[in-house]
């Protein structure tokens, strides 16, 4: 079933493809480690099942920005965060948020890097948000800022088949925190979700 609606939505995007708009499907779960800690490397997975599906659709406002080799989208998405694992019902989120991709060309091939810059909103506190609150002492919040950090590469290109130039696929982290307190004063609080992705240019 999965696959079928995977292979459904490449057939959407290429048939209205124009690489203005982007849509990604994501799929992850709960990290206990930091944001720091996962960037560099320390991935780690909760000792509970949590997980979380995402949906996120993008509009391209500059293409080589600056004259750089980086491109600029205004983001929007939605996620259902599973909690079932600890009794709970599930979580939903919405996001808004600016992402720059800068885009390095090599091997007739295109990787991405990408950073994502602003706010989420959730319908509840998510269970590892509370949990680390009580943990540190910390204050919650449905509020906090966003940060969509992510590496991906064209899979269209890698296996030269036209059609599915500017599919990516690749990792993310969804990242939400107070920024040591700024927001709503959660200082140490948050949560980081490490998810792969499907992603289409069109």
């Amino acid at each position: 079933m999965k696959l079928k609606i995977i292979l459904l939505f490449l057939l959407v995007a290429n048939l209205i493809a124009q690489d203005e708009y982007s849509f990604r499907v994501a799929y992850g779960k709960a990290s206990p480690n930091a944001l720091g800690d996962i960037i560099s490397g320390s991935f780690g997975t909760h000792e509970k099942d949590l997980n979380v599906i995402a949906l996120d659709g993008g509009y391209q406002l500059k293409e080589s920005a600056f004259e750089l080799p980086m491109d600029i989208y205004l983001k929007g998405g939605l996620s259902s965060f599973n909690e079932s694992a600890v009794n709970r019902d599930n979580v939903y989120e919405a996001i808004v948020y600016i992402k720059a991709y800068w885009n390095f060309d090599f091997w007739e091939n295109r990787v991405r890097v990408g950073l994502g810059e602003g706010v989420s909103y959730t319908s509840a506190i998510l269970y590892v948000e509370e949990q680390e609150a009580i943990d540190k002492n910390d204050n919650n919040s449905y509020y906090l800022n966003y940060i969509d950090f992510s590496i991906d590469f064209d899979f269209g290109r890698l296996v030269n088949y036209k059609p599915l130039h500017g599919t990516y696929i690749g990792w993310a982290l969804k990242h939400r925190s107070g920024i040591y307190g700024l927001i709503n004063n959660v200082k140490n609080g948050g949560s980081n979700y490490n998810t792969v992705y499907l992603e289409k240019s069109f």
